[in-house]
């Protein structure tokens, strides 16, 4: 690998697959893939997602990695366009080639067109949407829980409730019985249950884009139990050959990553200190 003689140590995966997959990035940069998910990874969790921005530190790092490694892509359930927005890609240096997979691969943005790609919406989430409001107050549960419209899916959110754990759990069961009768499946995250289309998820898209680029290594990172699908996909892929490393923007909240990941960060500021130490390592002399 090219190191940079004042680059930071980097971290060791505590797995040996993760070791690998570490190893394989740095002999190859060229020929790896990249990706993070948003909320929780790029961005600190906010009360309001709609105040969401990615840390301070995580666009320069990406865009110092970026021209040296096959792509850089940030696979998330927002819209991809609230996802470049919040997270101020477009137009930076360096990110030319950068690709968001919002909507869990249901629509793709390109920094090379600044354009989203996406197929019809599913009828099940405008229906489901309209019913929302009124399902919750028949069951006593609006108060403190709130509707997060997201095009393409629809959330129901309990962080502000008195008892926010307590809200979720409650909701987790009328909801699924919701979705299901509108053709969806409801997501879990950090106190927040998504009513999306089934067929998507981030595995899907981290699989399916991997396999685009022809990547011979891959490292993803999430926090949230909608990274799991991920973390299935680069385990997959490993048992075919393609060495991956699994990171975990740590939290309290959730247990599931850190229990499943090759390294742990501590949250957003831990991933942008390991993307700029990455970065350093693959800079030329």
């Amino acid at each position: 690998m090219a190191s940079h003689p004042d680059a930071a140590s980097l971290p060791s995966p505590v797995t040996m697959a993760g070791r690998d997959g570490l190893d394989a990035i740095l002999a190859r940069p060229d020929k790896a893939v990249l990706a993070f998910d948003f909320d929780g990874t790029l961005a600190p969790i906010v009360p309001d997602p709609e105040q969401a921005r990615a840390h301070p530190d995580a666009v320069p790092a990406l865009a110092a990695l970026a021209p040296r490694v096959a792509s850089v892509a940030v696979v998330t359930g927002r819209p991809a366009g609230v996802a470049v927005r919040y997270g101020g890609f477009a137009g930076v240096p360096g990110l030319d080639h950068l690709v968001v997979l919002g909507h869990y691969g249901a629509e793709r943005w390109d920094a090379v067109t600044g354009t989203v790609r996406a197929p019809a919406p599913h009828p099940g989430v405008a229906a489901a949407r309209a019913e929302l409001p009124g399902f919750l107050d028949g069951i006593g549960a609006w108060q403190g829980s709130w509707i997060e419209e997201k095009g393409r899916a629809v959330a129901v959110h309990t962080r502000r409730a008195q008892d926010p754990q307590a809200a979720f759990e409650a909701l987790r069961e009328p909801l699924a019985q919701l979705a299901h009768r509108h053709g969806l499946i409801v997501e879990p995250g950090r106190l927040v249950l998504e009513l999306r289309p089934p067929g998507m998820d981030k595995g899907v898209a981290l699989g399916e884009y991997v396999r685009e680029v022809g990547a011979e290594s891959v490292l993803y990172c999430g926090d949230d139990l909608g990274d799991l699908p991920a973390f299935a996909a680069v385990e997959k892929l490993r048992s075919d050959g393609v060495p991956g490393l699994l990171v975990c923007s740590g939290s309290t909240e959730v247990t599931e990553l850190t229990d499943r990941a090759d390294l742990v960060v501590p949250g957003p500021e831990g991933v942008a200190q390991l993307l700029t130490t990455l970065a350093a390592h693959l800079a030329p002399h």
